[in-house]
């Protein structure tokens, strides 16, 4: 127990110490919150109604996607999970730890948008707050577990940005953050039932705003628990304690397997 507090204390301060988790945590989020809460709304006046579930939703995959992969990779590498090793930290806490800790300045995010959104661009507010909760809740689980995926099976940093954009970026194009998942052509909305941004908005659109699905809310919510449950074990199946040993228990394109639950998805709605 005493292992674990230190090791968590370790990696909550490591979010705020360090200048680019720091970056990715707060301050991208947040700048970026307020610009798009600035300029899209005399864009697109419907922008408005989703600055609260969008924001949290960009926050999410800005601190998990591209903010945690990188030092898992650099802490491989340099051979920082040897020492771990050796003093008994498992590999299980070095996945979950940065997930939780990550989840807990997310929390902090979430609750600035929150207050400040109604008061400086008169966004609503979720009418459900219990599913606003869980959902937020849902999406940061299951984009943490995919970052973490991304920063085991990825040999190098290069890689980890090559992953992570492959989800962040199709995620703000099509999934329902910039533009609804109604206006995509159908062989685009498609593609992106293959994104867990595209679930966490289609819930918080439905359960917690109070507006119309684009498809089932409830497969939705079980879609993003089972990719998540799948990242982390997969995350861990994959683990490599020393990135100068080649021996892997399965293949990293294994880690393709997580997004088995939305690509069956696609077919059944």
């Amino acid at each position: 127990m005493q292992a674990f507090t230190a090791h968590f204390t370790f990696e909550l301060r490591t979010g705020i110490r360090n200048k680019t988790l720091l970056l990715m945590n707060y301050l991208f989020p947040l700048g970026f919150y307020l610009m798009m809460g600035l300029i899209m709304p005399g864009i697109n006046p419907m922008f408005r109604d989703v600055i609260v579930p969008g924001m949290v939703t960009f926050a999410i995959m800005a601190s998990t996607l591209l903010g945690m992969p990188d030092p898992l990779v650099n802490a491989r590498e340099s051979g920082i999970f040897r020492s771990y090793k050796i003093n008994g930290i498992t590999a299980v806490s070095l996945i979950f730890m940065p997930a939780l800790t990550t989840i807990m300045h997310l929390a902090v995010v979430t609750g600035i948008i929150v207050v400040t959104a109604p008061l400086l661009f008169d966004a609503p507010l979720p009418v459900h707050w219990g599913y606003f909760i869980v959902i937020a809740l849902l999406l940061a689980y299951t984009c943490a577990g995919l970052a973490v995926l991304i920063g085991v099976i990825a040999p190098n940093s290069r890689m980890t940005v090559l992953y992570a954009q492959a989800l962040f970026l199709p995620s703000m194009l099509i999934g329902g953050v910039m533009l609804p998942y109604s206006m995509l052509p159908e062989t685009a909305a498609s593609f992106a039932q293959l994104l867990p941004v595209t679930h966490a908005m289609n819930a918080f659109n439905s359960l917690a705003m109070g507006g119309p699905a684009d498809f089932s809310p409830t497969w939705s919510l079980l879609a993003l628990f089972v990719v998540g449950q799948l990242a982390f074990f997969l995350a861990w199946y994959l683990f490599s304690w020393d990135g100068r040993n080649t021996e892997r228990r399965g293949h990293p394109a294994l880690a393709l397997l997580a997004l088995l639950p939305f690509a069956i998805g696609i077919f059944i709605h």
